[in-house]
């Protein structure tokens, strides 16, 4: 069965829909119940969600806006059903949030930005370039200074440490890319050593970035053919 995707504005969302989100993610770790998914309405404008039949498989809040001048997509909050095609329906979601990108940054790099609470959603910046963190590499001044631009954008000013890129949580839920699968490829050693550092039962989170490429975005390379 085809998937359908559609990324509308938060505010269209019914209370039908919030319940139907929330059903696919209460009983998880990070619990987003249907009161968390309300606020993130407030908080972010775009909501991308994908179906396969009417079955609710996958949902992302996400915004485009500039962050001192540069052009951003990000992903507030994700959440995938956990199915063998999990993999599918995060290409389509933020497949959808790519073209937004392209509509509304035509000929511009955009940076994507997210919030991770485990290894196996890090394949979320597949793609991309110049992921950060990223294996191996030392974060230089001005990525760091991303890491605290979009913990302040992520209402969390002053809790990341611009070195290893943990946002420290309070314990209380907060959005995050909530991805994985029966069939989810095992994430690399050094990728999950990213994540040493994140105690995700206070909330922990990772904070990351990478690059969609002007050119990339345009032949629509990063967008899965199968939803074009």
């Amino acid at each position: 069965m085809p998937f359908e995707v559609e990324t509308k504005d938060c505010t269209s969302l019914s209370d039908n829909e919030l319940a139907e989100m929330a059903d696919l993610s209460v009983d998880r770790e990070l619990g987003f119940d249907i009161g968390f998914l309300s606020k993130q309405c407030e908080e972010w404008v775009l909501i991308t969600t994908v179906r396969e039949g009417v079955k609710l498989r996958g949902y992302s809040f996400c915004t485009l806006e500039r962050i001192g001048g540069t052009p951003s997509m990000l992903i507030g909050l994700a959440s995938v059903d956990r199915t063998a095609k999990s993999e599918q329906v995060l290409r389509h979601l933020i497949g959808d949030q790519f073209r937004r990108a392209l509509l509304a940054f035509p000929d511009e790099d955009v940076l994507v930005g997210t919030r991770l609470a485990s290894p196996q959603g890090y394949q979320v910046f597949s793609g991309l370039s110049d992921i950060v963190p990223r294996p191996g590499h030392k974060a230089s001044g001005e990525e760091r200074a991303w890491a605290r631009r979009l913990a302040k954008r992520f209402g969390a000013e002053g809790r990341v440490d611009d070195r290893s890129f943990v946002l420290a949580g309070d314990g209380d839920p907060c959005g995050a890319l909530d991805f994985d699968g029966p069939k989810v490829k095992e994430p690399e050693e050094d990728v999950v050593a990213l994540f040493s550092d994140v105690d995700r039962s206070r909330c922990d989170r990772l904070v990351g970035f990478g690059w969609a490429m002007a050119e990339d975005l345009a032949s629509g390379c990063l967008v899965p053919r199968s939803s074009r």
